[in-house]
């Protein structure tokens, strides 16, 4: 049981508004992925992904464990998982998952784990580097790979794949359309010489905003299905799918010269009145809020943090808000905040969302 009374909770309608508007974005044949890892941005990849499984054609996670807690929780689903390890490859295959291969080493071994095991026509994919330079195999390497897998029965190529560098970014424009042509040179060369026919998916969010044309067979929605698209305009057109909040659990009445919280951070100047709230670094509201940096909202009023953020707790300036102990607190409850706390710290949303911590209680609203 969790009883942290700090909960995010999850808006099961606006999620499915989101995956509509990205639908509406997509030709009729597209397919469509959700990434759902890091706990689905944050929030609970499982209620997440039940929430919406009858109405896309895959899921996609960083981690095997990712994978392996869909597939534990009834999600049937194919699952992609983007950044497999060769001592996890045993387990992908156990929980029916499917792997990128990107690179010979993971090809390899993936390979002899399947003839290992008799397995023949085992679904991988195949991801390329056109420009990200993280993971993936290289153009030049298509004469080897192709050679590799004619030698083996054990593979059936599902999909190619690459990801977009700066998709969200319009000054990169041409750089985009570079990436785009090379995966669309990589991808004939290879769909001309395999007896599989693989699907090819290429764009993320800012790509299905920004390059409609580069749909190919499916597309990968991650942040947008949030309500979050690396586009002003297009992120008020979005729903808010999480709101986080706490509560008051003490109000203290603080006299000019005295301290509040860790290393006599904060010295009051007059009197004041501060909140306590049970929140803190380890829930994921960083140290770097503390000293009026970051702030919540009491009654739709801002109330800056005081001193230091604690591991556990915030205190915040109530004193000109109307409020009392055990009123609730919101963090977030909508991009626009979240953003501005983001920008705060210098950062961007995805990180406070998959820092949030999983003590913190998730509630699924319909």
């Amino acid at each position: 049981m969790n009883n942290h009374v700090t909960v995010l909770e999850i808006d099961k309608s606006a999620l499915r508004y989101n995956l509509s508007f990205f639908k509406h974005k997509l030709l009729p044949t597209t397919k469509i992925l959700v990434v759902v890892k890091a706990f689905g941005y944050g929030s609970d990849a499982v209620k997440i992904a039940g929430s919406i499984e009858k109405e896309v054609d895959y899921f996609a996670v960083a981690y095997t464990d990712e994978g392996i807690n869909l597939r534990e929780s009834g999600i049937t689903k194919p699952i992609l998982i983007l950044h497999p390890q060769i001592q996890n490859l045993k387990k992908v295959q156990e929980y029916q998952l499917e792997p990128n291969l990107y690179n010979f080493k993971i090809f390899d071994a993936f390979v002899a784990l399947c003839k290992q095991q008799n397995l023949t026509k085992y679904p991988i994919h195949l991801k390329f580097n056109t420009g990200l330079n993280r993971i993936g195999f290289w153009h030049t390497d298509i004469p080897v790979l192709l050679s590799k897998i004619k030698e083996t029965a054990s593979l059936k190529i599902t999909s190619i794949f690459s990801h977009l560098a700066a998709s969200e970014d319009l000054q990169e424009k041409e750089f985009t359309k570079n990436q785009i042509n090379d995966f669309k040179s990589i991808a004939k060369q290879l769909k001309e010489n395999l007896t599989d026919s693989p699907f090819l998916h290429l764009l993320n969010t800012s790509g299905i905003i920004n390059y409609p044309e580069a749909q190919f067979d499916m597309v990968r929605l991650g942040i947008g299905l949030y309500g979050f698209a690396n586009d002003t305009e297009t992120t008020r057109q979005l729903k808010n799918v999480l709101t986080l909040k706490s509560v008051i659990s003490q109000i203290h009445l603080i006299e000019p010269d005295e301290s509040v919280g860790y290393n006599r951070a904060y010295i009051a100047t007059k009197p004041m009145r501060t909140a306590t709230i049970p929140i803190g670094h380890a829930d994921g509201f960083p140290r770097t809020f503390g000293n009026g940096v970051g702030g919540i909202y009491i009654n739709k009023e801002y109330a800056p943090v005081v001193g230091n953020v604690c591991m556990d707790m915030i205190m915040v300036d109530v004193t000109h808000i109307e409020c009392n102990e055990g009123d609730e607190i919101v963090v977030f409850d909508s991009q626009e905040k979240l953003e501005e706390l983001a920008q705060k710290t210098n950062t961007i949303s995805y990180e406070l969302l998959t820092n949030l911590s999983p003590r913190i209680k998730r509630l699924l609203k319909c």
